[in-house]
């Protein structure tokens, strides 16, 4: 997996730097009137970044840092969940990962990022989660830190980016990595990229496309190259309600079907997998985005997120329950994920 033609450029502005004009929006909706006042905590929060010491440093090296990661603090974090009422979120490294670094050094900042998150779950108890960081895109790498990350730190899960380069999750470079995961029956949270081929398109931000259809075309990826038939016991966590993949579900069970390489697959077989996969609310907590998602999904499959320090809890908060109410709410905002990663309820 080293060298993956075209990860890393240089050529255009970085995936992480185009996410820093969210930062302003960040300041700008804290104090949301729905949630002026600290709410009660229950919440949990399956979609919320951490920016260890070590990251930072190595984004900076790089040119890759942005003021939102630059000024997170556990403080910081602590305070947005007060606010939002989120009892625990579960911490996870965003964009680009560690695929900007070489193996030995995305070994050791990975490392260094998830004891760092393990720590935070130590001083803070039921404050915070871990979706551990890999290493990713070596391979041999990662399998050694998911073993260290959920026997010995115990995480939640693994954080994944939803491409490295033009390499997606169902790719068989990261089969050994998914077949492990799914002999562990782990919980994999996903989090969008922008891939090689797309970048700097239409003179958008990746932000406001590129992020929800990397997500997608990960999901289809995991489906019509089998993996995700293959490994079955894997929890696929998807962001920002599987990204655009509910704009395109004829096209996976209806035009798909009808190409020779994928005439094995049925739409009740694609619709299946859509089906039991878990789908976070970040940045989608609203009636558009939740009304494709639920007419597939189970509000089962629902779980809350923020995104923060992209967004703030208060908007999440107050978009979502414009949606939902009653006991479907607080399934989304809690009971789902205590279900999910056996937490205490």
């Amino acid at each position: 997996m080293r060298g993956i033609p075209g990860f890393g450029c240089t050529c255009c502005p970085t995936p992480v730097g185009r996410r820093a004009f969210l930062g302003g929006l960040a300041a700008a909706t804290l104090a949301t009137p729905a949630l002026a006042q600290p709410a009660a905590r229950f919440r949990i929060d399956v979609h919320h970044h951490v920016c260890p010491p070590a990251w930072i440093a190595a984004l900076k090296e790089a040119k890759l840092d942005s003021p939102p990661v630059n000024n997170w603090t556990p403080e910081h974090s602590l305070a947005e969940m007060d606010r939002g009422g989120i009892e625990t979120a579960i911490l996870s490294v965003t964009q680009p990962g560690m695929g900007f670094l070489d193996a030995r050094k995305a070994a050791e900042v990975a490392r260094a990022c998830n004891e760092y998150s393990h720590e935070l779950v130590q001083k803070y108890p039921g404050r915070f989660g871990l979706f551990a960081a890999l290493p990713l895109p070596h391979v041999a790498e990662s399998l050694v830190e998911l073993a260290y990350a959920l026997d010995v730190l115990k995480a939640d899960g693994i954080g994944m980016l939803t491409s490295y380069g033009r390499t997606f999750l169902g790719d068989p470079a990261f089969a050994s990595i998914m077949d492990e995961l799914n002999r562990r029956k782990a919980t994999l949270y996903t989090h969008p990229a922008t891939p090689a081929c797309c970048v700097n398109l239409a003179g958008l931000p990746d932000t406001a496309v590129e992020y929800g259809t990397d997500t997608t075309r990960t999901i289809g990826n995991l489906i019509f190259s089998g993996t995700a038939a293959r490994t079955p016991e894997i929890n696929w966590i998807f962001s920002h309600a599987g990204g655009t993949v509910f704009s395109v579900t004829e096209r996976f069970t209806v035009q798909m079907l009808q190409m020779p390489q994928f005439k094995t697959f049925t739409a009740d077989a694609v619709f299946g997998q859509l089906k039991r996969f878990y789908y976070d609310t970040a940045q989608a907590a609203n009636p558009v985005a939740m009304a494709g998602l639920t007419k597939v999904v189970a509000p089962s499959q629902i779980l809350f997120g923020t995104d923060y320090p992209y967004r703030t809890a208060a908007e999440q908060v107050a978009s979502l329950a414009t949606v939902f109410s009653g006991e479907t709410l607080r399934q989304i905002e809690r009971g789902n994920a205590v279900r999910l990663l056996k937490l205490k309820g």
